[in-house]
C-alpha cells in the first residue's frame, strides 16, 4: 500500500474539542483507520476503542490516509462504561428500531443537542460492530439514540460512513458550515449590458433571425436572460466578440 503522510491539523477547539467517538468491539482494523480519517476531516480528534479485535495495526494506519495522529492518540479500554466515563451526554447510533430505546432523534437533531451539551461537558458518540451494531444492553447505556434517516429498504451504513455522517452533522451544528467561495469578477455595468443588447439586435437582424418590423418578444426575453445571468464585464466582452465575428462573416458573405 502507498505510504501516507500525517495531515498537519490544528487542534479541535470549541464544542468539537469535547466530542469523543467511541467504537465498540470493532472487528476490522481498516474500519478504525477509515473512521479516524472521517473524524479528522470534520475536526474531531478524540477516539476511544472498546475491546477492538486488532489495534494497533498497519491496515488501520493505511486506511487512516494521513490521519494517523488520531490513531496515535486513541484510547483503548475494556468496557463501554469505561469509554463513557465522565460524559455529560451519551449518544448511541443505531439504524434498527429498538423496543426499549429511550429518546430517539435524527442524527441532525442529535448533533444540535450534542453541541449544546458540549458547551459545559463532554459528549460521547457510540458506534457498534460492523455486523450487528450496538447490542440492546450497550444502547441502553446511551441517553439518546441517534439514527441516520437512510433508505428504509437498506439503512445499514459502513462503520466509517456512519462516523462521517455524524461527524459532518456535528461540524455543521457547531457553526462550521461555511464553504470556500469562487472568485468574484467585476460585474458588467448597465451601459455595457445595453451595448450588448443593441449589438445583439443588430446582428440578429443581419442574420434574419430578428425582424425589426415584427420583433415580437425576442428582444425583451433576451434582455431578461441577460439580467438573470448576472453577466460579468469579461463575459459581456466575450459575447460582443462572438457577435463581432458573426458580423464579419455576414459582411464577407454579402461581398461575394
Amino acid at each position: 500500500m502507498p505510504e501516507t503522510t500525517d495531515v498537519p491539523t490544528p487542534p479541535a477547539t470549541g464544542p468539537l474539542a469535547r466530542m469523543r467517538v467511541v467504537l465498540v468491539r470493532t472487528s476490522h482494523p481498516g474500519n478504525i483507520g477509515a473512521a479516524a480519517r472521517a473524524m479528522l476531516t470534520m475536526g474531531l480528534e478524540r477516539l476511544l476503542l472498546v475491546a477492538p479485535r486488532r489495534f494497533p495495526d498497519p491496515e488501520a494506519d493505511a486506511r487512516a490516509s494521513g490521519a494517523t495522529a488520531v490513531l496515535a492518540g486513541a484510547t483503548v479500554v475494556d468496557s463501554l462504561d469505561a469509554a463513557l466515563s465522565g460524559a455529560s451526554l451519551t449518544i448511541g447510533l443505531s439504524a434498527r428500531p429498538r423496543e426499549f430505546a429511550g429518546q430517539v432523534l435524527p442524527v441532525r437533531a442529535a448533533a444540535e443537542r450534542a453541541v449544546a451539551t458540549a458547551m459545559h461537558g463532554d459528549v460521547a458518540l457510540v458506534f457498534g460492530t460492523e455486523m450487528s451494531g450496538l447490542s440492546n444492553d450497550e444502547l441502553a447505556r446511551c441517553a439518546v439514540v441517534a439514527t441516520i434517516p437512510a433508505s428504509p429498504g437498506y439503512a445499514s451504513l459502513n462503520l466509517a460512513a456512519a462516523v462521517q455522517v455524524a461527524a459532518y452533522e456535528l461540524r455543521v451544528a457547531a457553526g462550521h458550515g461555511t464553504v470556500w467561495m469562487a472568485p468574484r469578477f467585476a460585474p458588467a455595468t448597465h451601459d455595457e449590458i445595453q451595448g450588448l443588447h443593441a449589438h445583439a439586435a443588430r446582428t440578429l437582424a443581419a442574420m434574419r433571425f430578428l425582424d425589426p418590423a415584427m420583433p415580437r418578444r425576442l428582444m425583451p426575453r433576451l434582455r431578461r436572460l441577460f439580467a438573470r445571468a448576472g453577466l460579468e464585464r469579461e463575459e459581456v466582452n466575450i459575447l460582443r466578440g462572438i457577435l463581432a465575428r458573426i458580423d464579419e462573416l455576414i459582411d464577407g458573405t454579402r461581398r461575394r
